[in-house]
């Protein structure tokens, strides 16, 4: 579960920025959306609000690369890292940037930082709490010689050897957990942080992502509940009584075969391309619909953009409600209707224990009742006078602002809770 993620001089986002699930002291809706760990009150949702090109997806593409630092190292020391610090300024783009997170798995709290620039990361720090503040590693590197150096803990004992096979493994441009997964070697710690970004932390979700085929995959694997795909989809109301998943061989076609030989005509991959015999394992799923007591399946590819939107979504439900997963979604609201994307997020909420979504959204019909919205689940980000994202909560706003009373839609709408654009008039003088 994350805690807290903090981003400095990435993308549009310039000064550093904090994005909390920690609760407040209200008790508003505490059993829909406050897990409680420890003496912790973490919460399951937060939805990011504000205009277009403002920073809302940026902080999603912040967690997102963080993951891939961790979990998918660069090979050579000469691949950089594919970011882009804050541009609208002549300083930030020589300085480096800065990604903290704060977050806990299996009852242990841990804070990792990474500062880094294009072609390295400069330094990396992970804390754990068992229950005190401890170093677990920290790592620096020496840029003009292309070295890191990692130092261990006083806690941690690890073998001289594996330390140092370690540290060569972690390349300048590597973080130490990606050098971790490059080196055989047995560290309990390491292990148990690569985890959770590889099987907690979900990668980010775009409108465009085909989800219908991980979700597909994981049911044929039995890593997700068919069972519980159909009762999510008929509590949406789309009348899907069953999924049907069949596998079929089938030879590639001729046609594709000659158009991949001419491809790679001039390169030594041409090795590897299939035969003309060669079988290759198809997948075609059908969503069954029962109308008047007949079972009519349907292909995928025929069902509605919201049908195949909410097949997809019922999948990370099911992981949600199974397991302890955080999903990034960017524009949740996607080929919904908004009482499906409402829909979505209260079964989210009442029945996840320990699953978290963090999304951005242009959704407003939320904001109308403050009986399934908590303030501190809303965020917002703008832009400032430097056209940098500033990102603050709903929460942040004393009584003067937003009261109890408050119809928070109607004073986004106002322009009194800031994020929202501000357009000029729709005249267009066209210039002969």
């Amino acid at each position: 579960m994350i805690i807290n993620f903090s981003i400095q001089n990435f993308g549009s986002i310039r000064d550093r920025q904090t994005l909390s699930f920690e609760a407040t002291k209200t008790n508003h809706l505490e059993d829909a959306y406050v897990m409680r760990v420890g003496e912790m009150r973490l919460l399951k949702l937060a939805l990011i609000y504000g205009p277009n090109a403002s920073g809302k997806t940026t902080i999603l593409k912040a967690l997102d690369f963080l993951r891939d630092i961790v979990l998918q190292p660069n090979d050579k020391k000469t691949d950089e890292l594919h970011f882009e610090p804050f541009l609208f300024d002549p300083e930030t783009p020589n300085k480096t940037s800065l990604l903290a997170l704060e977050f806990i798995h299996e009852d242990i709290k841990y804070l990792y930082e990474v500062e880094f620039i294009k072609t390295a990361i400069v330094s990396e720090e992970l804390y754990f709490y068992n229950p005190y503040k401890a170093n677990l590693y920290k790592r620096t590197t020496d840029l003009s010689n292309q070295l890191t150096e990692i130092t261990f803990g006083s806690k941690i004992k690890i073998d001289k050897t594996f330390e140092k096979a370690l540290e060569a493994n972690t390349l300048w441009n590597n973080t130490v957990l990606g050098g971790y997964l490059k080196t055989n070697i047995d560290f309990k710690e390491l292990k148990q942080v690569v985890e959770w970004f590889r099987f907690h932390l979900r990668p980010m979700v775009m409108p465009r992502t085909s989800l219908e085929i991980y979700v597909t995959e994981k049911i044929s694997e039995g890593k997700i509940n068919r069972n519980d795909i159909i009762e999510i989809l008929k509590k949406a109301d789309f009348h899907i009584s069953d999924i049907i998943i069949q596998e079929k061989e089938e030879k590639l076609p001729p046609h594709y075969l000659e158009f991949l030989k001419k491809e790679f005509a001039n390169s030594n991959k041409t090795k590897d391309l299939p035969n003309v015999d060669e079988k290759f394992k198809t997948v075609e799923l059908r969503l069954e619909h029962t109308v008047n007591q007949e079972k009519y399946p349907l292909q995928f590819r025929l069902e509605s953009e919201g049908t195949k939107r909410y097949y997809g979504y019922a999948g990370l439900l099911s992981e949600g409600l199974r397991s302890s997963v955080i999903l990034p979604i960017d524009e949740l609201e996607s080929s919904l209707h908004p009482d499906l994307y409402e829909h979505f997020l209260l079964t989210f909420l009442l029945n996840t224990k320990e699953s978290q979504i963090i999304a951005t959204t242009h959704n407003r019909e939320i904001l109308n009742n403050k009986d399934i919205f908590r303030n501190d689940a809303i965020w917002f980000t703008d832009m400032d006078e430097n056209c940098a994202t500033e990102l603050y909560s709903l929460a942040d706003f004393d009584s003067s602002v937003v009261r109890d009373t408050t119809n928070v839609l109607n004073a986004y709408k106002s322009g009194k809770l800031g994020a929202t654009p501000n357009p000029d008039d729709t005249y267009i003088e066209l210039n002969e």
